[in-house]
């Protein structure tokens, strides 16, 4: 199922993206800001920052994940994983834990992932092709 863009974008950005590039869901966003180029014309159309429409790349990247919604995307990228290629080299047990501090942290989650579901976002990141460049 396609997310709509406001999953991952505030309202005034969606709102930016759809004027000016009818751009309603997560997957059409990543078509067109895969690369910096890309950013740099989306950035100049819509007034969006180059970093910001970057940050927005790579969250909707790792939503790409089977079973990854926009709670588990923005913990990995608080226990440091920022990107989808950053999380097929990642160790499980060792992730597991940066999640669970993160989140004593920062409170993002109400249940933490299970390590058997880490493990299985990290073999099904080793199976997709690369989409977002810097």
């Amino acid at each position: 199922m396609p997310y709509p863009i406001r999953t991952i974008a505030g309202e005034e950005e969606a709102k930016a993206l759809f004027e000016t590039l009818r751009i309603r869901t997560v997957e059409k966003f990543l078509d067109v800001a895969a690369s910096s180029k890309l950013r740099e014309q989306l950035a100049e159309r819509t007034g969006i920052d180059k970093q910001r429409l970057l940050a927005l790349a790579n969250l909707a990247d790792r939503m790409r994940i089977k079973g990854m919604g926009r709670s588990y995307a923005d913990l990995l990228q608080a226990a440091g994983v920022n990107t989808v290629n950053e999380l097929r080299y990642r160790n499980p047990k060792k992730l597991v834990e940066a999640m669970a501090e993160a989140n004593r942290q920062r409170k993002l989650v109400n249940m933490l992932p299970p390590r058997a579901l880490v493990e299985r976002w990290i073999e099904h990141a080793k199976r997709l092709t690369i989409k977002v460049t810097r």
